[in-house]
């Protein structure tokens, strides 16, 4: 989840996605065909989204080759028609308008980061054409007012860590963080993530000693950590996308400061590489949330593991793929119940049904917002466990108060 982008720059998209809908082509209404069904998808596969683009891109692949091993949609086989955005939003609105209009594909499926997907969604929706998406949950995604556009997670970014502030306030009060650091990367996607999580931890009597946005391009990371450390606060919780959540954490050890709790959006969900970029003994007992976990007992879950440690050299699947995987699903479940490809019916099916994913069960409201929680992950023993909800956790374990750096 590397949407690396400011809240200022969404705002200036409105002139591009104007100047680049003038041709709008009359989206397919067909249930008939022996052809394949054709679906239209653009991605970061270069630039500075490519990590988790290219992950993204396997979580479609594992779908595709799964559904038509099983027969394909509506009796036909699926051909993904994937071209590379390089995390260009002139580049994304481009792609998806040749898609639509001159490609005449079938059906879409979303690009990664909100930054992409603000733009495309505008595509699509000029278009009549549904668009799942698999990764941009900013809150100014769903200010739009769409009718096509859907999010494929549990929850949008602003309530993504309700799930950590409730297990805080079901801690006895000598347990709690008396005092909180917000360092917080200027991102749309981080910014409501943390914010949110500040209001209602104050709520709960939980003093902020330090807020601060840096911008993307930090690198150093050694100012924020001083002034942190000097603060000397219970909780860190740090809105961050990977390389700044890597640059914080090193910084922090650096300077010998580990505070009771760590908090980080994203970078933990990076498996193997927040591991062994931060040692894995430092992993233990830093928290984030999460959207999907591989041990999940969702249906599906265990054949999308498998089948994807099967095509790709038995690596394990990270977060992108699966929500990618799951976004498919969300497509398939309402193509399956509609019975042929009529857009507007596709996306009023989505509006008014939940859909089983291996994300768990997703519903929207009318704006395309999921109306879902996330998973409180933790990592444990070098490996990373699920820990709330209760319903949904893997270990009963907790580990707090964090352990000092090694």
């Amino acid at each position: 989840m590397l949407n690396r982008l400011r809240c200022t720059l969404l705002g200036l998209i409105g002139a591009l996605i104007a100047a680049s809908l003038a041709a709008c082509g009359t989206p397919p209404s067909a249930g008939g065909g022996t052809g394949p069904i054709t679906i239209g998808v653009s991605l970061p596969l270069t630039g500075e989204f490519s990590q988790p683009g290219k992950q993204a891109e396997r979580g479609y692949k594992v779908w595709q080759d799964m559904i038509n091993a099983k027969g394909g949609l509506l009796g036909r086989q699926v051909q993904l028609s994937i071209v590379d955005d390089a995390s260009s939003q002139d580049t994304v609105v481009a792609n998806y308008t040749r898609l639509i209009t001159q490609d005449r594909v079938d059906l879409l499926l979303g690009t990664f980061s909100s930054l992409l997907n603000y733009p495309a969604s505008a595509v699509a929706e000029k278009n009549g054409m549904l668009f799942v998406e698999p990764a941009g949950g900013a809150p100014r995604m769903f200010e739009q007012g769409f009718h096509y556009l859907f999010f494929a997670q549990p929850a949008t970014a602003p309530r993504q860590a309700e799930v950590f502030v409730k297990w805080i306030e079901s801690l006895p009060a000598d347990q709690r963080p008396a005092t909180a650091a917000y360092p917080l990367l200027d991102d749309p996607f981080t910014t409501p993530i943390i914010e949110t999580m500040q209001h209602d931890l104050e709520a709960l009597g939980v003093r902020t000693v330090y807020s601060a946005i840096y911008p993307p391009e930090t690198t150093n990371f050694q100012p924020v950590a001083s002034a942190i450390a000097q603060a000397a606060p219970d909780l860190v919780a740090q809105g961050s996308q990977f390389e700044d959540g890597i640059g914080l954490a090193r910084s922090l050890q650096q300077l010998g400061f580990s505070p009771k709790m760590l908090f980080q959006s994203n970078a933990p969900s990076f498996a193997g590489q927040y591991s062994s970029s931060v040692g894995e003994a430092n992993t233990e007992g830093v928290f984030y949330t999460v959207s999907w976990n591989e041990r999940a007992e969702t249906p599906l879950n265990a054949d999308f593991v498998r089948r994807y440690t099967e095509l790709y050299n038995n690596e394990a699947p990270a977060e992108d793929a699966a929500d990618a995987f799951a976004a498919a699903q969300v497509l398939q479940a309402a193509v399956e119940a509609v019975g042929r490809i009529d857009q507007k019916a596709l996306a009023d099916w989505l509006h008014a049904n939940k859909v089983t994913t291996i994300l768990g069960d997703l519903s929207w409201d009318a704006t395309g917002a999921p109306q879902s929680q996330f998973l409180l992950a933790q990592w444990q023993n070098g490996r990373v466990e699920i820990v709330a909800p209760a319903d949904r956790a893997t270990t009963t374990t907790i580990v707090h108060p964090k352990p000092g750096w090694k």
